[in-house]
């Protein structure tokens, strides 16, 4: 029970106000090894209350009792102690009651003292991946008589797959697709396997608070001195430029220099990881005399025990690290070789996730890779590649969709051919599988848009097809076929109901809810023409601005907060204008000012700085200033022009048009007529009072009024 967590246990049951016992909580400083005591000491506000709230220090004096007790029974999710006979012979078993899972009374040190081990299997969800996408390569080879790949056997030197590693598209590899472990790859550029081995190694706190990860850098990339603390340990510190990284050169330094047996070897690495003095300086006293024997200076032998002593407490397992970057290197490979088959697999492995399904989604457009809409005649419940560059979309990938009903389409679909139209699907799938709701569903996100009409139609229609659906499983049930087997009152032909297309929004918003993208359009295009105007560059064409600043526009598609030094909070804001994404950081002030702005899946016009990426060799950018789509308009128009001719002017249109203009005036935009006649035509100003907000109301009022083509904001 740690600071935080028992200040919460106690305030519960001492039944005090969750708010009450939160605020209490939250003045505990969020640093590790935190105690009770010591957030008394660093937090004077904590402090102050404790001493003036009766309260408050009745509830910290109860927790300082129950502060470090074990909370409940702990289990370690892949342990796994396996005995030669049955565990009871061994320890006492544990079983949560209305749990049929049993486990272990003593933890991994009891079970090791009694003679046994605890192993730790991890499923990795990368291996499916890998074994997805090679059955799919292969079978794609053997249809070109083409051998097929092993896995195990690929080379570990591929120019391509190192080229893909150095540029840092990393992302959807195995242990290498967080931001810090694409800085770190971006820093080392790994030239070999054994870098990818030692990037797993080196991305960890202790080497990266240590210094040890510039340290092998800077003698990776010569500008330091490779440097060895005695001559007989070149073979061993080779390979990671002399820096001590794995636990196994630990023990190969105890064998070479002093003369330790491996399992001796392997005590002494035991011995520093747990730091315990009284053992240290018995393994201090055994390593400097076997290294004395073998002709080694007694001050040397000590400072090298001295220097692994230090890296120990960060040596990394090198068995393991070697497995994992054997992984990453597959993964990479198949990104490099199969872009399609891999992304593929990368994307069914994660279909329940649709956070997870859009970031790749997104990677697969980075990587050019085409993405084609849901069909419910083309697609399987897995995403599918067509070829290296198209991947067709996965059923299962559809929100509201289970198995059952995707298996029930797809075995109709492979028994009895492609569906028709929407009712020759309603008819042939089972109704009690496949719901209205999943019905509803497959229309909102395209997958039925194969079947003859726009998805409207489809939607208005769908009680219809459903009904005839009904009909024509009654007329099976009581036998009313007719000599040809078909049902009496069947029919080849079914009208769809006329009704008006669904708006690009409205149709893009279904893709939304049922994909968690949009897939066949975008937001920002109806903004196009009018965003063309506003901005400097479209995403895809930035170039790095000095001085000067740029204005660019996209919708927010992601986002993340973080807190500075200072305790300020700052956003990272990924945009996405069709063209390109772009990272865009803004920083605490203004991230003060506009943080109302910074919603998910809304418009944003951004004027700041763009600068090289180091760290994805694109571009970011710095925000000064932040606009909605109706902030820019009044920030970068200036004015707007109404055209109209006399016939049009004497109809009513004046009090119209003061009806729409008053409620908005005083604003920044002035407002002209271009009036003509058929003699002649003039611009006319308003006066300063008929200044405008030209907000999107607005701007549509004036459109219905004066007609589209007749409305035009004028920007700088």
């Amino acid at each position: 029970m740690a600071a935080k967590a028992v200040v919460r246990d106690v305030g519960r049951v001492m039944d005090h106000p969750y708010g009450y016992v939160d605020k209490i909580a939250k003045l505990i400083p969020h640093e590790l090894d935190m105690t009770l005591d010591k957030a008394l000491e660093q937090e004077p506000m904590l402090r102050d209350r404790y001493e003036k709230e009766e309260d408050v220090r009745a509830l910290i004096d109860t927790a300082k009792v129950l502060e470090g007790l074990a909370r409940s029974a702990g289990k370690h999710a892949a342990g796994v102690v396996i005995a030669p006979s049955s565990l009871t012979d061994f320890m006492p078993l544990y079983c949560e009651q209305g749990s049929s899972q049993f486990v272990t009374q003593l933890d991994m040190i009891d079970v090791e003292k009694i003679g046994l081990v605890k192993f730790d299997f991890l499923g990795l969800r990368n291996l499916t991946i890998i074994d997805k996408a090679v059955k799919t390569i292969n079978r794609e080879r053997a249809q070109k008589n083409e051998p097929p790949i092993v896995i195990e056997q690929l080379p570990i030197d591929d120019p391509a797959t190192f080229a893909l590693l150095k540029s840092c598209r990393t992302t959807a590899l195995f242990q290498l697709e967080s931001r810090g472990m694409k800085d770190l790859i971006q820093r080392l550029k790994p030239d070999n396997f054994e870098e990818i081995v030692a990037l797993v190694a080196l991305f960890r706190p202790g080497p990266l608070q240590s210094g040890m990860v510039d340290d092998f850098i800077n003698r990776k990339h010569k500008r330091v001195a490779v440097k060895y603390p005695h001559p007989s340990l070149e073979p061993i510190l080779k390979p990671t430029y002399g820096v001590i990284l794995y636990q196994e050169q630990v023990m190969q330094i105890a064998q070479v220099l002093s003369g330790y047996t491996l399992g001796g070897a392997d005590l002494l690495r035991r011995a520093m990881g747990k730091k315990k003095p009284e053992e240290m300086a018995k393994q201090r006293d055994v390593f400097v005399r076997g290294a004395e024997e073998r002709g080694v200076n007694p001050k040397l032998a000590a400072d090298i025990f001295d220097l692994i002593e230090k890296f120990a407490g960060y040596g990394f397992n090198r068995s393991h690290s070697a497995a994992y970057a054997l992984i990453a290197y597959q993964t990479a490979w198949l990104k490099a070789h199969y872009p399609s088959a891999f992304m593929a697999a990368v994307l069914s492995a994660d279909m329940d996730k649709t956070d997870k399904v859009v970031t790749m989604i997104a990677e697969c457009r980075d990587m050019k890779l085409t993405i084609l809409p849901p069909d419910i005649n083309r697609c399987e419940y897995h995403f599918v590649p067509l070829d290296n560059t198209t991947i067709l979309y996965g059923l299962g990938a559809i929100k509201g969709l289970g198995q059952a009903a995707i298996d029930a389409i797809l075995q109709d679909r492979n028994e009895h051919g492609q569906f028709k139209d929407l009712f020759d699907f309603c008819k042939r799938i089972d109704l009690r599988k496949v719901n209205r709701r999943v019905l509803e569903s497959l229309i909102r996100a395209g997958a039925l848009d194969g079947l003859g009409t726009h998805r409207a139609a489809l939607m208005a229609s769908l009680n219809a097809a459903v009904a005839v659906a009904d009909q024509h499983s009654s007329n099976l049930a009581t036998g009313q076929v007719d000599i040809f087997g078909m049902s009496q009152t069947s029919t080849d032909t079914h009208v769809y109901e006329s009704v008006p297309e669904w708006s690009e929004d409205q149709r893009l918003e279904g893709e939304k809810e049922t994909l968690g993208l949009y897939l066949t359009g975008h937001p920002i295009a109806r903004y196009a023409d009018e965003l063309a105007k506003i901005t400097d560059a479209t995403l895809a064409n930035l170039k790095p601005t000095k001085e000067s600043t740029i204005v660019v526009a996209g919708l927010v598609v992601a986002q993340r907060t973080m807190q500075t030094k200072r305790g300020d909070r700052m956003a990272f804001v990924t945009l996405d204008d069709r063209t390109g994404r772009l990272e865009l950081a803004v920083f605490s002030d203004i991230f003060t000012q506009y943080r109302e702005l910074l919603v998910k899946d809304s418009l944003l016009v951004v004027e700041g700085q763009v600068s090289v990426d180091e760290y994805t060799g694109g571009f970011k950018m710095s925000a000064e200033k932040l606009y909605n789509i109706e902030q820019a308009r009044a920030a970068f128009s200036t004015r707007l022009v109404i055209s109209l001719s006399a016939e049009v002017a004497g109809n009513g249109f004046v009090e119209e048009l003061r009806g729409i203009l008053e409620p908005v005036a005083r604003g920044t935009c002035p407002v002209y007529l271009q009036y003509q006649t058929p003699a002649a035509e003039a611009e006319i100003a308003l006066g300063e009072q008929w200044k405008i907000s030209p907000t999107s109301s607005v701007m549509e009022q004036l459109s219905r009024l004066a007609g589209e083509q007749n409305v035009q904001l004028i920007y700088r």
